[in-house]
């Protein structure tokens, strides 16, 4: 990683240069704005690292050009005029972080590695995107994530898509059980061949009938020409199953004998279709449970859990949701046809925090809500639903719902600042109206760290 440091203290910027290089990163140094500027322009750099007053050009303005010339880098500013007049203007105009002077070699190597990180999460999801528009390598790739448990699910994905056995993928609802499927079938022999989707909750028991199997010339009423269904479409390929438990039994039996005799008579039909074809099925529910209840046909259950795939909640995979996050930022704006390129680190701080219900699906709408409603390059916490602010901003409840106490409710405040001011205690002591002394007697009392 290639850092570039600015500022106009010749012993400051020796010292801050030694540190990080201590520290194993590629450092470049400047005590002229302007030439820093020319510098960043004509090299590749990950990170500015800026004072804000320096002659010449101060560091917003610094700051400012950088973000014009969409150099795709992560800023720090840093003074020792600290204020909180400066450090909002200073996030306003895209700086990942404001470090008010003085600050601990620590706490420098900590901000440094995680505006660093956040630089490296947001250029993954770049490319991530444009490998699935471009088509290029493994199509397993539209399952974004490097959690653990995302990484068992692409290994179980690489061992069983060669194998044409069915699968049965389940999973909490938005969890991307259909992308699975996909990858499933572009990672397998029938790739070449079409990948047919249908939700067996969106029909009718005689739609259902029609859309799978299709029917003859003159079989009902208005059935005017002979008309193959869904079955005989995938033909070759994977036929996908969404909410597959909620088929009507009746329909189930049917499609247990299509499974079984590999062969199909569409309605009206007299004349058995030979089929080729893999069934993938997906569902929220337990099939095991529904099956032993008699509303889902054991049988049935069976023939197609041949694998089971289980595809983990949001929740179970927390560390997957800034990647996740600009992934979807990319795709949002360059639909949108928008300028927003970043996240910010309150913003993102909100988005690891909530508890996301509708899972990934969930997430996908809260970052286009975001990329939609934001007025400059970053999406700010103001861009985010109220929802995923009020747990922060109004800990009155204990999870079993009762009230919190008014020692609870300080505790909580304090550690809510903290988190908005990345730990930095003279800024949390400034928002919170004391001192830094009273607020470090504060964290003692409540074992704040």
């Amino acid at each position: 990683m290639h850092i570039l440091i600015v500022d106009d203290d010749a012993v400051t910027l020796k010292n801050l240069r030694r540190l990080l290089e201590k520290s194993g990163y590629r450092v470049s140094s400047f005590t002229n704005p302007v030439k820093a500027l020319e510098e960043l322009r004509e090299g590749t750099f990950d990170l500015l690292v800026t004072d804000l007053r320096m002659p010449h050009m101060d560091g917003l303005s610094l700051l400012e050009e950088v973000q014009r010339a969409d150099l795709g880098i992560e800023v720090i500013v840093m003074t020792g005029f600290a204020s909180l007049d400066g450090a909002v203007e200073a996030t306003k105009r895209g700086a990942y972080h404001y470090l008010a002077k003085p600050f601990t070699p620590d706490r420098l190597r900590s901000v440094v590695s995680e505006a660093l990180e956040h630089k490296a999460l947001r250029d993954r999801g770049a490319r991530a995107d444009a490998s699935i528009r471009q088509g290029r390598g493994d199509a397993h790739a539209v399952m974004i994530g490097e959690s653990p448990r995302m990484m068992q699910v692409t290994d179980v994905i690489r061992q069983i898509a060669p194998t044409d056995c069915n699968v049965l993928i389940t999973g909490e609802s938005g969890t991307g059980k259909e992308l699975a499927a996909r990858a499933i079938h572009a990672l397998s022999p029938r790739a070449q061949g079409p990948f047919v989707a249908f939700n067996c909750a969106a029909f009718s028991p005689e739609l259902i009938v029609n859309e799978l199997f299709g029917h003859e010339k003159d079989a009902y009423t208005g059935a005017t020409s002979s008309r193959p269904g869904l079955l005989e479409a995938a033909n070759g390929g994977v036929l996908f199953l969404d909410e597959v438990g909620d088929m009507p039994l009746d329909m189930q039996a049917k499609l247990l004998r299509v499974l079984q005799e590999r062969e199909l008579l569409r309605v009206g039909g007299t004349r058995p279709i030979a089929l080729d074809l893999r069934v993938l099925a997906a569902t929220a529910k337990d099939l095991k449970i529904e099956a032993a209840e008699g509303s889902f046909r054991q049988d049935l259950y069976f023939r197609l859990n041949v694998v089971n795939l289980v595809l983990p909640s949001l929740r179970e995979r927390r560390q997957d949701i800034p990647l996740l996050a600009y992934h979807m930022l990319e795709r949002s704006r360059r639909r949108m046809r928008k300028s927003v390129k970043a996240i910010s680190r309150q913003a993102m701080d909100l988005l690891e925090n909530y508890h996301y219900p509708g899972n990934v699906r969930e997430l996908e709408n809260i970052i286009e809500r975001a990329v939609a409603l934001c007025r400059g390059d970053r999406i700010l916490a103001r861009d985010l639903p109220p929802d995923l602010a009020e747990l922060e901003l109004h800990p009155y409840e204990r999870p079993g719902g009762s009230l919190m106490n008014l020692e609870e409710l300080e505790e909580g405040y304090i550690r809510h600042i903290l988190r908005l001011t990345g730990g930095v205690r003279s800024k949390a002591a400034l928002i919170l109206g004391i001192d830094r002394a009273s607020l470090w007697r504060k964290m003692k009392k409540y074992g704040i760290d």
